[in-house]
């Protein structure tokens, strides 16, 4: 879900000697390696590590897709699915074939490995195991009246992504499909399914699907027979996956799973899983956040953070989702449906102005003379307004997005000031969610960022960090995100001994075997940015009107 990210491996992978070459090609061929698969909103990615030392990036792979709007609804097809995956995972093989010299053509088999994708939507399947209507994504916000009945009567925020507003929603309508439904999934959870023949969930991707328990780690059983009572659909208990928490046994590779992911016939079955998780838990443990007063930001087509909390909230916001870490722990999640992708087309509009002018510049060569651009504008964006909603964004109580810029007569239209209006602008919805933590008395010691727009050092970051009052942190694998984040779980599933659960809980894991020795960059809140930033906010709040007025007339 990143921006800007380039194919190829991230630091440290692919540029070794001869001798780390070796190592290299050791460690695949020994299978003690860990991989993950993510499908992110514009790229599926895969990334193989060294189980025994999971920060050690060893190939990466990836494959471009897009979501399409049919019906009007956000969806992609299960077969782009699979011929991602595929190609993903081709691109890793293609990859550790170069570092190693074409000494290793092939990998037959792996440590472990963890799908990880998307939360929230709905894919619902029959008896048979069919598709009953096409994947309706977490960007979809056609399931209002549904979320806001199921508030209601659970007591909790449902939002409108959730796939149990979504299992509603249909029921309201009175959708010919819902009589048949007889399981539901995320993406992560249908991968998984299909690799390994197991109807299960991560936690934390789980908890974007219905209320968890924090107790029993599973979903809240009273709130699941209230449901149920409310519903005619099958009890929810015989539709919902199976939860398990980061570690537990998750299945493993079968042969009609091995011909799936890699069609040479190469790779063996037999291979563990970890438990499929969403991207705003892998996000969490690719930025080592998985602690109380901890948390990070995970930008790209949408831009979420999660607070890992220390008590329980004291009333129910609709700002605020409740979810879980992959290991059950709560988090409140701040989720806007719009993040980089107006940022991106921008982007793209500059690199076709140098292209037609007879002076090319790689696409990252154009984010970074942007975003140094940036920095010279003015503290409050010289008085600009950037709205990046491309899709309805509920938190501000808008069904459909109008991407807008606005400014005033007395305002300074500089490149500067643009470029930064764009930068606040994909951080400005998110911040109204979190001043709703601030309210609640949620204390941050740091959050943690990921995403390929962090990857031009100190511009987002720093102005994250001004966004939110707090310092942000962003490490060496800030670009390569939720794919290592499932790697790492991956690496965690084979982390006990003789097969059984890890000893060391998810926290631990992290810290010692994982972060002990990562390179951080912090970037602690200027307090220009600070108040540059706030008054630019207060002015984005207010422009709102014009942004539900673009929705009317336009």
């Amino acid at each position: 879900m990143t921006p800007h990210d380039t194919a190829g491996s991230p630091d440290g992978a692919g540029s070794q000697d001869t001798a780390g070459a070796a190592d290299d090609a050791r460690i695949i061929a020994s299978g003690r390696t860990a991989l993950g698969i993510e499908l992110g909103s514009t790229r599926i990615k895969a990334c193989l590590v060294d189980a025994d030392d999971p920060a050690r990036v060893l190939a990466v792979g990836s494959h471009e897709w897009e979501n399409a709007f049919v019906d009007r609804r956000w969806t992609y097809a299960l077969d782009d699915v699979w011929t991602g995956v595929r190609a993903a995972y081709a691109a890793l093989v293609a990859d550790v074939r170069r570092i190693t010299g074409g000494e290793l053509v092939a990998i037959d088999t792996i440590g472990a490995i963890g799908v990880s994708a998307m939360m929230h939507g709905y894919l619902a399947f029959d008896e048979a195991g069919e598709l009953l209507v096409p994947f309706r994504t977490w960007r979809n916000t056609s399931t209002g009246p549904a979320a806001a009945e199921l508030s209601d009567l659970l007591g909790t925020n449902i939002p409108l992504r959730w796939s149990i507003a979504h299992l509603r929603q249909a029921e309201l309508d009175a959708e010919p499909h819902v009589p048949h439904v007889r399981s539901l999934t995320t993406l992560a959870g249908y991968v998984h399914q299909r690799l390994t023949g197991r109807h299960v969930l991560g936690v934390g991707d789980a908890s974007g699907m219905f209320p968890i328990d924090a107790a029993t780690h599973d979903y809240d059983a009273d709130l699941v027979a209230r449901y149920d009572a409310l519903a005619s659909t099958p009890p929810l208990t015989t539709l919902l996956p199976e939860v398990l928490v980061a570690g537990a046994d998750a299945g493993a590779l079968t042969p009609e799973g091995a011909e799936l992911l890699d069609p040479t016939g190469a790779l063996r079955p037999g291979i563990p899983f970890c438990p499929p998780e969403g991207d705003a838990g892998t996000g969490m443990v690719a930025t080592g956040s998985v602690a109380p007063r901890t948390g990070n930001v995970s930008a790209g087509t949408s831009i979420f953070a999660m607070v890992v909390l220390e008590r329980p909230l004291a009333q129910q916001h609709h700002e605020l989702d409740l979810v879980t870490t992959p290991a059950g722990d709560p988090v409140a999640m701040v989720h806007c449906n719009n993040g980089a992708s107006e940022l991106a087309a921008w982007v793209g509009l500059f690199a076709r102005f140098a292209e037609a002018s007879g002076s090319p510049l790689p696409v990252d060569d154009v984010y970074g003379a942007l975003f140094a651009e940036a920095v010279t504008g003015d503290a409050d964006a010289g008085g600009l307004l950037s709205y990046n909603h491309l899709a309805g964004e509920p938190i501000v109580g808008t069904t459909e997005g109008r991407p807008l810029v606005v400014r005033t007569p007395d305002s300074s239209l500089t490149l500067g000031n643009f470029m930064r209006s764009q930068l606040y602008g994909v951080f400005a919805t998110l911040s109204l969610g979190m001043r709703v933590l601030a309210e609640e008395g949620v204390a941050l010691d740091r959050m943690f960022a990921h995403g390929g727009m962090f990857r031009t050092a100190g511009v987002a970051q720093r102005f994250l960090a001004g966004a939110l009052s707090a310092p942000v942190a962003v490490g060496d694998t800030a670009s390569e995100g939720g794919a290592w984040g499932i790697a790492v779980l991956a690496a965690y599933r084979l982390s006990g001994a003789d097969g059984e659960a890890p000893a060391s809980p998810l926290g631990a894991y992290l810290d010692e075997r994982v972060f002990a020795g990562a390179a951080l960059q912090i970037a602690d809140p200027d307090p220009a940015d600070v108040a540059g930033y706030a008054a630019f906010l207060d002015r984005y709040a207010a422009g709102l009107a014009a942004e539900r007025a673009a929705v009317d007339a336009l």
